[in-house]
């Protein structure tokens, strides 16, 4: 990559992450319920399942992202969130989970289809799917289900596999759990982001990469 193209994504990247900040509520209103999520052992933010981007070795940084693939926020964020996992991987931990809004109409059938995918090993190209073709199926009053159906064809699938498990009660529960623990960590919209197990409000591309940085030094 040139370093003008480079230096476009990056300001790209910024402008993403502004707009997120702009559907994001005040980090101080949600740090009593933190605290209290904390304090009774409810809500977890990796799991065993947690779906990993990338893995540290040493485990010392983590990244975590709560996403909901119909959330035009979220696609806003994406390109940013991956410039930073090639910048830091084999440093930072990245992290994602489900987190679909009841208020769009295809966003969990989004996560039971990625999750579909996730099980034959193609989680994150699912994933990028889903944010490359937000505009063609988000905001719609329609179920996606062929549309999505048709992505893991294009990711040659075993469609069987794939049927069984967006449809199995076991995918639905594995993306409420997720919901389940941001709801108990104060997460109330996408995309929420946390670092070292504290919610984080990034404010610029820069602010992530400053705090990704000092927590590698700490």
């Amino acid at each position: 990559m040139s370093k003008n193209l480079r230096i476009s994504v990056v300001m790209a990247a910024v402008a993403g992450l502004v707009l997120v900040g702009a559907f994001m509520l005040n980090r101080s209103d949600k740090e009593p319920a933190i605290a209290a999520a904390a304090a009774n052992g409810s809500g977890q933010l990796v799991r065993a399942d947690s779906h990993r981007l990338t893995t540290a070795p040493d485990g010392k940084v983590t990244f975590v992202e709560f996403v909901d693939f119909e959330c035009e926020s979220c696609k806003a964020a994406s390109g940013a969130i991956d410039q930073l996992r090639k910048e830091y991987e084999g440093r930072v931990t990245f992290v994602v989970k489900y987190y679909p809004n009841t208020g769009h109409f295809n966003a969990e059938r989004a996560a039971r289809a990625v999750e579909a995918a996730a099980q034959q090993d193609q989680f994150e190209p699912m994933f990028q799917k889903m944010f490359s073709t937000q505009l063609e199926w988000g905001e719609q009053q329609v179920p996606a289900d062929d549309t999505f159906r048709g992505f893991a064809a294009d990711l040659k699938l075993d469609m069987a596999a794939y049927d069984k498990a967006y449809d199995d009660a076991g995918t639905l529960k594995r993306i409420r759990q997720d919901v389940a623990d941001g709801k108990a960590l104060g997460v109330t919209g996408t995309p929420t982001f946390f670092l070292d197990g504290k919610m984080f409000d990034p404010t610029s591309y820069e602010h992530i990469v400053q705090s990704l940085d000092a927590a590698l030094a700490s």
